[in-house]
């Protein structure tokens, strides 16, 4: 496995854990320890991405300097420009 590999799967690690944390808070609202633990998932997973992005580029399509609604811009799978 590639260094970027490696990375790529870290960070899937970590938005696994952001995302389990997330649906325990909201049958444990009041968990200091999970919001606390949630808090420090979200700082390495900023670390994370910036690392990745700064050397490979971005994570997804939407990553960086792209707008919010750039994809409809893009042409729709049954519009005859996109099947040509």
């Amino acid at each position: 496995m590639n260094e970027q590999s490696r990375l790529r799967r870290r960070i899937s690690s970590i938005q696994f854990a952001m995302w389990e944390l997330h649906l325990y808070l909201d049958s444990h609202p009041y968990c200091a320890e999970a919001a606390k633990k949630l808090a420090e998932y979200r700082e390495q997973y900023r670390k994370l991405k910036t690392d990745y992005e700064d050397q490979y580029g971005p994570l997804n399509e939407t990553s960086r300097d792209t707008s919010r609604w750039a994809w409809i811009s893009d042409p729709w799978p049954w519009d005859a420009e996109a099947n040509e």
